[in-house]
Order: C-alpha cells, then sequence, then structure tokens
C-alpha cells in the first residue's frame, strides 16, 4: 500500500513516492554527478489508445467475405482498384488500414508485430472497469492497490534514478499506482515547483536538506522537498528547449506526438529511464467512424506519425527501446446504425522493437462466423492480455523468471520477443 503520497500540480508535475526516511529519489540525486552520468537502460514504453480501437479496422482479415456484409459503410479493400483509400496487404492474410501508412517501414524490417483478438478476458463494457482492469492487471477485480507498470518498477533489482518511471500526463496512470515512486509529467519544459514557499527552498537546497526543511512552512513541500528539487535539478540541467529530433524527422503537432518525443529525449539524455508511458485518446468511435477518412483515420494518422517519428528520432537507442500499444476493448464485428461501431470485446495491439518477432500478426483470429464470435457479435479474445505484457516486460526488461506481475493469473506467455 501506498504510506505518502504527494502531488505537486504547478508547472504539470506530479510526484509519487512512498516509504519514510530517505527514499530512492534522494539517494539517486545525491550520486549522481549530472545527466547522462546513469548507467544505459533498457526502455519500456507503453501507449494506451483510451475509447477502445476497432482492430477490423486497424488490422482487418483479408478475404473473409463476411466482414463486408457485416459493415457495408466500413468495409475497406486491398484491391488495387480500391485507390488512395485501399488497405495495405501485409502479406499474410492480414490489411492494415491506410492511415497506419508510417508503420509500413518497420513492418517490412521486421521490428513491428501485430497481436490479435487481444483483450481481457472480463466481460465488461464500461471503459472506467476496462481500463482499470487492464492497467492493474487484475481482470474483474476492483480494489487492486496498484498497477502492472508499478510493479514492473518492483522487479527491475537495481539503483533507481528519480526518472526511473515516468507518465507524460496530467495525472499519474493507473498502471503506475503504487509503492515504487513514479513521476507524472504533462510537459518536460515546465518540470517545476511553483508553490508558495519554493523558491526558498529551492535556494535552501543548495545548504543541504537540514535548510531546507528548516526554511519551508508548506507540509507538502517539507514531506517531499528532498526528492523533489533534486529531481527538478536534474532535468535543469538537461535544458529540455534545446533538444533537437534527429535531423529530418518532424514529430506531429500533437499531444501524443509531444509525449513521445519528451520521452525519446529522456531516453538520449541518459536519466535512467526505464518504464514510459503515454497516451492517445478519441477511440470511441460510435458514430460515423469513417473508412480513409474520419474520425478513425485521424487517430490512426497521428498514432502512426507519431511513432515513426519516434523511432526514427531513437536512432542507436532503438535497441533500448521496446514500444507496445494497448486498448481496453475492442468494438463490435458489425457496424451501427450510426454508422460506427459500438462497444465489444477482442481488439489488437502493436509491439515494436529491434528484438521482436516482427512482420507478423500473433494470436488467434477465427473466422467471423457467428459461432465464433463473443456473443455473437465482437471479436473473441483468444489471447488475454496478460500473456502479452507479461512477455514483453520481462523479456525486455530481463526481469527475473519467478516474476509475478500479474496476481492470481498462470497464464502462459506468447512468444515475441527474440
Amino acid at each position: 500500500m501506498i504510506d505518502r503520497r504527494a502531488f505537486l500540480k504547478a508547472g504539470g508535475l506530479a510526484l509519487f513516492t512512498a516509504g519514510t526516511g530517505p527514499t530512492f529519489l534522494e539517494q539517486a540525486a545525491r550520486a549522481a554527478t549530472g545527466p547522462g552520468s546513469f548507467k544505459r537502460r533498457k526502455v519500456l514504453v507503453t501507449i494506451f489508445q483510451r475509447g477502445a480501437m476497432d482492430a477490423l479496422m486497424a488490422v482487418p482479415p483479408l478475404g473473409d467475405s463476411r466482414l463486408q456484409r457485416l459493415r457495408p459503410r466500413l468495409f475497406m479493400s486491398a484491391a488495387r482498384n480500391a485507390g488512395d483509400g485501399a488497405l495495405h496487404d501485409l502479406g499474410v492474410d492480414f490489411g492494415l488500414h491506410p492511415a497506419f501508412g508510417d508503420l509500413l517501414p518497420m513492418w517490412r524490417d521486421n521490428n513491428l508485430a501485430v497481436v490479435h483478438a487481444v483483450g481481457s478476458p472480463d466481460a465488461t463494457r464500461s471503459h472506467f472497469d476496462a481500463q482499470d482492469y487492464m492497467e492493474t492487471g487484475t481482470p474483474g477485480r476492483k480494489g487492486t492497490p496498484d498497477g502492472w507498470l508499478n510493479r514492473v518498477v518492483g522487479e527491475l533489482g537495481h539503483d533507481a534514478t528519480p526518472f526511473r518511471a515516468v507518465s507524460m500526463t496530467a495525472a499519474l496512470p493507473r498502471s503506475l499506482y503504487g509503492e515504487h515512486a513514479a513521476l507524472a509529467v504533462t510537459d518536460l519544459r515546465n518540470f517545476k515547483v511553483d508553490l508558495p514557499g519554493a523558491r526558498a527552498a529551492s535556494q535552501a537546497a543548495g545548504k543541504g536538506f537540514e535548510a531546507l526543511y528548516e526554511q519551508t512552512s508548506q507540509d507538502l513541500l517539507r514531506d517531499t522537498a528532498a526528492e523533489t528539487f533534486e529531481a527538478v535539478d536534474m532535468l535543469d540541467k538537461l535544458d529540455v528547449s534545446r533538444y533537437r529530433p534527429m535531423a529530418g524527422v518532424r514529430y506531429p503537432r500533437s499531444t501524443l506526438a509531444t509525449s513521445l518525443q519528451q520521452i525519446a529525449f529522456l531516453i538520449k539524455s541518459d536519466v535512467g529511464l526505464e518504464v514510459a508511458f503515454a497516451e492517445s485518446g478519441g477511440w470511441d468511435t460510435h458514430v460515423q467512424q469513417g473508412t480513409r477518412n474520419g474520425p478513425f483515420a485521424r487517430r490512426a494518422q497521428d498514432l502512426s506519425k507519431s511513432i515513426a517519428a519516434f523511432w526514427r528520432d531513437l536512432g542507436t537507442f532503438r535497441d533500448d527501446v521496446v514500444l507496445m500499444t494497448m486498448t481496453e476493448f475492442g468494438r463490435t464485428v458489425a457496424e451501427n446504425g450510426s454508422g460506427g461501431t459500438d462497444h465489444g470485446h477482442g481488439s489488437c495491439l502493436f509491439v515494436l522493437g529491434n528484438d521482436v518477432d516482427g512482420g507478423k500478426v500473433h494470436g488467434n483470429l477465427p473466422p467471423l462466423v457467428p459461432e465464433n464470435l463473443y456473443e455473437g457479435r465482437d471479436l473473441p479474445v483468444t489471447t488475454d492480455f496478460r500473456s502479452v505484457f507479461s512477455e514483453v516486460a520481462s523479456k525486455h526488461l530481463s526481469l527475473p523468471s519467478s516474476t509475478n506481475l500479474f496476481p492470481n493469473w498462470s497464464g502462459g506467455r506468447i512468444a515475441l520477443m527474440g
């Protein structure tokens, strides 16, 4: 359980920490001589697609005639005569929505994999509950105190830094709740503490932590200043405002792209980042979902272009990084009366990395006949999301073989990593 949680919202910073006495943040910051002084780490980057992505629009099976009958307004073809609106043929009996086209180079390099018909065994169609279950890693069980990414942090088993786990969000996501410290930052350029008394506390920091505590009258700052100012001081030395992506890399102008650009900055700055989190919203496409154009295509294009820019920007750091997407559930196989799709069950996700068994669609998507569909209407979940998450996190971050990231689950991992 969390013993102490501090929210420092000024400047878009939320610091979560636990325990009493000198925390790992203080110890790591004291030992650091500056940015780049930490050992280069493997990094897991996760993107939560909130709203439930339509897997049959993103990565549809080719050659299943039932899909066109069930989706007369949403069906897309991979045929050449479909023109600009044609699906990209992945060459493995699946297509890729054209708005995801920027991911194709990674697919062709065998660095990008898809896992289809993946999701939670819990049947809820509530966004709130499904996201909670996925982020805690305990489907159907409410009240789990920690998130699965926080448990990953706890299993890493080596010295930490203030930037071990960072979420590029206004508030810490459920995935990172728990006893192991994590930062939530909306924008690294505004990573500062600007509360009453903060300036005096900052000046006192150079005189030692005792002076800081003596001069700070705010209970919140008195409790967490030692950690917070050390983290802020580390980032100050990096000068985020001067960061420029690699030559030729252009990020979209979007919240997700900004988040991934700043994650790339942290990775290349060697500040000890190991777990990063970002969000992509707007995937709840009930009305006029569209095909080549429309809400789905806009979200897909932003996701695709943001990931592609991030991957190119990493350069030689790509060897250290795996990126994985997730979404709380899928959508109905048949379109609805509003030209959209409703809450469903199974969906798909993307995994990107140099050690990923890429250029493949993993998992089992059965033919779209009624007897194969969940409750006769949705993609089934044939791969539990925990099979994917545990494989990616454990293999990429070299977690101990005994790691139990998902309480009360004994399922096997899906083979995705080399």
